[in-house]
C-alpha cells in the first residue's frame, strides 16, 4: 500500500489522524517543522515501524518534492494556527499558509496526487448567517484587523486548490474545521479549552475574553479523524468543500462554569476584555456554528462525543501530564 504524507503530523490534529491512519494499518509519512507541533506528540507511535518522520518545513521544495513522490496520498494540515499566534506573527502566518500550501498543490498536481486540505470556519468571516453553509458567501473584515488576515490565506488556500481541480484534474478535497479539541492540545496559542482546563486545574481565575455570550461548538479531534479518513477514500468528495464539526453549540462563560465544575475546582470565572488579551484591533465572533448536511449525506456522519465528554477527556489527560 502506497503511504499517506501528513504535513503537521506533530501537530495536535495531526498526530491524532497518524495515530489512526496507523492503526488503520497504513504507512505514513510525516513532516512537520515542530513550529507549533512537538514530537511528543508521536510519543505512541514513534516505534512503529510504517511510520517514517521528518523534521522539516512545507516551504521546503526539494524535500517536498521527494515526499509526495513517495506518497500515493497527501494529507495537508501543517499551518500556522491558534488565535495568538496569528495576532503575534501575521508575516509567519500568511507565508506558511500560502507559500506552503501553494507548494503542497503545485507538487501533488505533477504527479496526480490526491490530496486533502484543511481548511478553517475563519473563512466564514463575521457572517452572521448561522449555520454557516459551505456555499454561503464569506464576509471578512479590514486588513486593519490582524484577525483576517488568517481568514484570508486559508480562503485563498481553497480558491488555489480548487483551481488546480478544475484546471488540472487534481482530485482535490477540502474541509473547514471548526473549534476541534481533544487530548495533547495545547492552550499557548489561545485555544480555549485547554486553557480554561489548566487554569481550573491550577486553582487560578478561569479567563473569559469579553462577556462570555459569544458562542462556539466543540468537536472531538477523534471525530474529526474519522471525518477526514472516510473523505480521504471517498472519491465523491473531491472538488467539494466540507464543514468538518460538531453544531452543538454552547456560550463561552457557560464553558468556563461547566470546565469549574467538572474539575471541582474553586476557580472563579474571570472577564478579560479583548484589547487586553490580544490587542485593541482584535476583532471577535457572536457565534461560529457549522450546518452539517452536507458531510452527513456524504459520509453518514455523526460526532460521537458531547462538548462534557470532551472536556472530560481533557481533563484526564492534563491530570496524566501532571497539571
Amino acid at each position: 500500500m502506497a503511504e499517506i504524507l501528513v504535513t503537521g503530523g506533530a501537530g495536535f490534529i495531526g498526530s491524532h489522524l497518524v495515530e489512526a491512519l496507523l492503526r488503520r494499518g497504513d504507512s505514513v509519512i510525516v513532516v512537520d517543522d515542530l513550529s507549533t507541533g512537538s514530537i511528543r506528540n508521536l510519543d505512541g507511535c514513534r516505534s512503529d515501524p510504517k511510520l517514517r518522520v521528518h523534521i522539516g518545513s512545507i516551504c521546503d521544495m526539494p524535500l517536498m518534492a521527494e515526499l509526495i513522490d513517495r506518497a500515493g496520498v497527501i494529507c495537508h494540515l501543517a499551518a500556522a494556527v491558534g488565535v495568538r499566534l496569528i495576532v503575534e506573527k501575521p508575516v509567519h502566518t500568511i507565508e506558511t499558509n500560502i507559500r506552503g500550501t501553494e507548494i503542497v498543490l503545485e507538487l501533488a498536481a505533477r504527479k496526480n496526487k490526491p490530496i486533502l486540505i484543511t481548511s478553517s470556519s475563519e473563512v466564514y468571516g463575521k457572517s452572521a448567517n448561522v449555520p454557516f453553509s459551505e456555499d454561503d458567501d464569506l464576509l471578512l473584515g479590514s486588513t486593519t484587523r490582524p484577525r483576517w488576515a488568517y481568514a484570508c490565506s486559508k480562503a485563498i488556500d481553497e480558491f488555489l486548490a480548487l483551481a488546480y481541480y478544475r484546471e488540472r484534474k487534481l482530485p482535490v478535497v477540502i474541509v473547514r474545521l471548526f473549534n476541534t479539541v481533544g487530548p495533547r492540545q495545547t492552550g499557548q496559542y489561545g485555544m480555549v479549552i485547554p486553557r480554561f482546563v489548566r487554569q481550573a486545574l491550577t486553582g487560578q481565575p478561569v479567563s473569559v475574553y469579553g462577556d462570555g455570550r459569544q458562542t462556539r461548538a466543540f468537536a472531538y479531534v477523534g471525530d474529526v479523524v474519522g471525518a477526514l479518513m472516510s473523505l480521504m477514500s471517498e472519491p465523491r468528495a473531491a472538488g467539494q468543500v466540507f464543514n468538518v464539526g460538531n453544531d452543538e453549540e454552547i456560550t463561552i462563560i457557560d464553558l468556563a462554569r461547566l470546565v469549574i465544575h467538572k474539575t471541582a475546582s474553586a476557580s472563579k470565572v474571570e472577564f478579560i476584555p479583548f484589547e487586553q488579551a490580544y490587542d485593541e484591533n482584535f476583532e471577535d465572533l457572536a457565534r461560529r456554528v457549522p450546518d452539517l448536511s452536507k458531510l452527513r449525506a456524504l459520509i453518514s456522519y455523526t460526532p460521537r462525543l458531547h462538548v462534557g465528554d470532551v472536556i472530560d477527556r481533557v481533563i484526564e489527560h492534563e491530570r496524566h501530564e501532571g497539571i
